[in-house]
């Protein structure tokens, strides 16, 4: 019956639409998957601006202003020593001498199994394309890695746990994570917005969401903002903010079956969403700014460092670097714009 009521409600979607979001759905808690790719293509096998004022300020998150304002600038410097991190990363043997990384795979471009990749079911995507780099830098083989896919709401878990070294999965750099995780340079920049179906009477972040149900990811920074928001008096009460979900792309199969009227998510993402999908569309612009950072643990300094430096040199690379993964995997779905294609610069305010 469920099974029978997806596919009613998936009726005229694309087949990457279709693949991606019943795959959401069904690997909300996937198990790891083996990186089985080999050569040099960049694939791989296998397996959110802050709120503003009414995001709070976690202990011993941001301790000041400045740095509750832009945390994003609140990494260490760039460096290529190893420290014991990383030697504890090259010590290992075997099979299991590989990066542990934590990623989406259904993500749109940015980490998804592409359906028609003749049946291997690769990752690929922007998220992607820097995990390889960082594998090759640090154990000098790009397919060194064994990938974890993470829901949404495990990210931070799956750091603190040991269960992965980094994950790299459009995660927002903002105080309460930095509470709990370290943060690299920002390697993306885009800000929340609104994803209804182009029917729909709703316009944007504002009044038109009155009445109507809302979904967000499970500790995303779009239900801190909507939540805080709705708090503080600033998006009506009457907004039904109860549908949450461990993955993004699962609320995008609830607004398809109509559960939901709307969904609230990194811009991003809602744009790879409309691509998935021609009956939906971004409404009204984005209401945040935010970027995307590489996360590690607190105390794993020389792997932040190492990271930042690796970042570097990916934004500094024209032939196989940060604007050729952007060209490849997101220009056509952000439309292009040359303000949206370049790498956030970076700052490195942290000293501890």
């Amino acid at each position: 019956m469920w099974v029978r009521r997806v596919r009613a409600g998936l009726r005229g979607w694309g087949g990457v639409g279709a693949m991606a979001a019943v795959c959401a759905l069904a690997v909300a808690f996937a198990l790891l998957l083996p990186q089985t790719q080999s050569g040099g293509s960049g694939k791989a096998g296998g397996v959110p601006e802050l709120a503003h004022a009414t995001q709070a300020r976690a202990e011993g998150g941001c301790s000041t202003p400045a740095m509750e304002k832009a945390p994003e600038k609140y990494t260490l410097s760039p460096s290529g020593a190893d420290g014991s991190t990383i030697a504890a990363i090259k010590a290992r043997q075997g099979e299991k001498r590989k990066l542990v990384v934590g990623v989406d795979q259904n993500s749109y471009r940015w980490g998804y199994r592409n359906p028609n990749s003749g049946g291997s079911g690769d990752l690929e995507g922007f998220d992607i394309d820097l995990v390889h780099r960082i594998a090759k830098d640090i154990l000098g083989d790009e397919n060194a890695v064994q990938f974890k896919a993470i829901p949404t709401n495990q990210r931070i878990p799956a750091i603190k746990d040991g269960r992965v070294d980094m994950v790299i999965r459009t995660m927002t750099i903002n105080c309460d994570r930095l509470a709990q995780v370290a943060f690299s340079a920002p390697y993306f920049k885009t800000g929340q917005q609104v994803l209804a179906p182009k029917s729909s009477t709703i316009e944007g972040y504002d009044d038109s969401l009155a009445n109507k149900k809302v979904c967000t990811a499970t500790g995303s920074t779009a239900n801190t903002k909507l939540t805080g928001d709705q708090k503080a008096g600033d998006l009506p009460g009457s907004v039904d903010l109860r549908t949450t979900v461990p993955n993004q792309l699962d609320c995008l199969v609830r607004l398809q079956l109509g559960e939901v009227d709307a969904v609230v998510t990194d811009g991003a993402l809602a744009a790879s969403q409309a691509a998935q999908d021609p009956t939906v569309e971004l409404k009204g612009a984005a209401f945040t700014t935010e970027y995307y950072g590489v996360a590690m643990k607190k105390d794993a300094d020389d792997l932040v460092r190492r990271v930042n430096q690796i970042l570097v040199d990916y934004r500094a690379d024209k032939a196989d670097g940060w604007q050729a993964s952007y060209d490849r995997w997101l220009s056509a779905t952000l439309r292009g714009g040359s303000s949206k294609s370049e790498p956030p610069a970076p700052q490195y305010l942290r000293t501890n």
